[in-house]
């Protein structure tokens, strides 16, 4: 008897993958079929023929296997098989792949990824503004990796910092006391804050849901609401928090080709982007501002036709794009600074600073904990061995959702949380029982209800 593969599905007239295949094959998730392949795989589980067989081809053992090979998908933590060098797992991220020495895609591929540090240009320093009264703006959220960068920004190089954070209705206590801790930590840091009408809110929510099972906007909202600040207020350059880890996982979920981490360098290309806006009496542009106006473009106006033919995975800000357009009031005053910007040229710049640069080579959760404690006013999550996400208290309501549709075959993004918790326990300094606890107890990979997606819906369904 045959079967089609574990995690392999036929969808139309091709078979996907679902999972993290092995170095030789990592991207390699789907398979164009004959109409004649096609009829047999659709017909599976069944006995072959000889004319079948020869009809399958090379799809034998591999998509199509005998009941022996079928891979087994796990049910649950203890079915778990572990990479030997990370703590990537196969319960987390279903349809992960293992080499002979027992260690996952991302291990195979350590060293030739070791230099994708960052799809946006990577800032060594910052200038003093002389058209600005702030040097640089952050988008600011209470949790560790935000919090770490306030500090440099403000306290270690003494820039004039514009702290900007949208007030979810789902933020952790110990993120709204972080902030509080942070205004009397940093006295020159100027903070703003925004939120969003609980009734356009939960239009925008229930679109989302419906799309992603989840009501995670975080950062693209943010960006639509503070564009229109950065543009009036001149601000040369802005950024995210985001640590090493979640850069590189946008390549290992298929959705930043490795040109994306070289084309802040790439002069051929820069030129080419500048002479398309010479054509349109549009002053020319640099590296960070290209980010800047193609980022704030999609969130306006939706994916350009060379994002979406791409064949690059475009969850989940495509689905943010959707559920925005609920409240088409809300991109107004973005779409007018997108204009205004882009003829004036004085857009600001969207970099990356390198955490691991900044902190001596690594980015030590231990480390940088204690910093926080020390210089920022900086309160921990209840659970202290939490490093993942910790300003947003339902955060494990999208790790579940990612989850569930990923071992569910619905959706092909691998959860962000599980590609990012793996590569950061690659060269982190805790101990791997640690990151195994917060893995199984404070991420939301469970197949189990969990009460904060309770709490979710309640708001989305206006019963809060």
């Amino acid at each position: 008897m045959y079967y089609l593969q574990s995690r392999w599905q036929l969808e139309g007239k091709k078979l996907f993958y679902y999972g993290l295949r092995n170095r030789e094959n990592m991207f390699r998730n789907s398979v164009a079929l004959s109409a004649a392949q096609r009829r047999i795989v659709s017909a599976l589980p069944k006995e072959l023929n000889a004319e079948e067989k020869k009809i399958l081809k090379n799809l034998l053992g591999v998509q199509v296997v005998e009941a022996g090979a079928r891979k087994r998908v796990p049910k649950d933590w203890s079915e778990a098989q572990f990479c030997t060098t990370c703590c990537a797992n196969d319960f987390m991220i279903p349809g992960l792949e293992f080499d002979g020495q027992g260690r996952c895609p991302m291990c195979q591929t350590e060293e030739e990824t070791a230099s994708l540090k960052s799809i946006l240009p990577i800032a060594g320093e910052i200038p003093r503004s002389k058209k600005s009264r702030f040097d640089v703006a952050l988008f600011y959220t209470g949790g560790k990796d935000s919090a770490f960068l306030l500090y440099y920004l403000s306290k270690v190089k003494g820039l004039r910092v514009l702290a900007l954070t949208w007030e979810i209705p789902f933020m952790s206590e110990s993120a709204r006391a972080s902030i509080e801790g942070a205004k009397r930590a940093f006295p020159r840091v100027e903070f703003i804050a925004r939120t969003v009408s609980r009734e356009d809110l939960r239009k925008i929510y229930r679109k989302l849901y419906a799309i992603s099972e989840n009501t995670c906007a975080c950062p693209s909202l943010a960006y639509v609401l503070f564009y229109p600040e950065l543009v009036e207020n001149r601000v040369p350059y802005f950024m995210a928090g985001n640590e090493p880890a979640q850069m590189r996982a946008l390549y290992y979920n298929h959705i930043a080709p490795k040109l994306a981490y070289t084309f802040a360098k790439n002069k051929i290309l820069t030129a080419l982007y500048n002479a398309g806006r010479l054509l349109t009496l549009h002053p020319p542009l640099k590296q960070g501002q290209i980010q800047t106006l193609m980022t704030m473009k999609q969130l306006a106006y939706g994916d350009n036709i060379v994002k979406k033919y791409s064949g690059f995975q475009g969850e989940p800000v495509t689905g943010v794009v959707k559920a925005i357009r609920e409240v088409p009031e809300i991109l107004a005053p973005l779409k007018r600074s997108i204009r205004r910007s882009s003829w004036t040229g004085k857009v600001p710049a969207f970099v990356h600073i390198d955490l691991d640069e900044i902190c001596g080579g690594k980015y030590d959760w231990q480390r940088v904990k204690d910093i926080l404690r020390r210089e920022c006013g900086w309160v921990a999550p209840a659970d202290d061995q939490k490093a993942l996400h910790t300003s947003c208290k339902i955060e494990r309501c999208k790790d579940r959702s990612q989850f569930l549709r990923f071992y569910r075959c619905k959706s092909k993004l691998i959860p962000f949380s599980a590609l990012e918790i793996a590569l950061a326990s690659r060269r982190s300094a805790r101990p791997r029982e640690e990151t195994i606890y917060e893995m199984e107890h404070l991420l939301g990979f469970t197949l189990e209800e969990l009460p904060e997606c309770a709490a979710m819906r309640a708001f989305v369904e206006g019963e809060e």
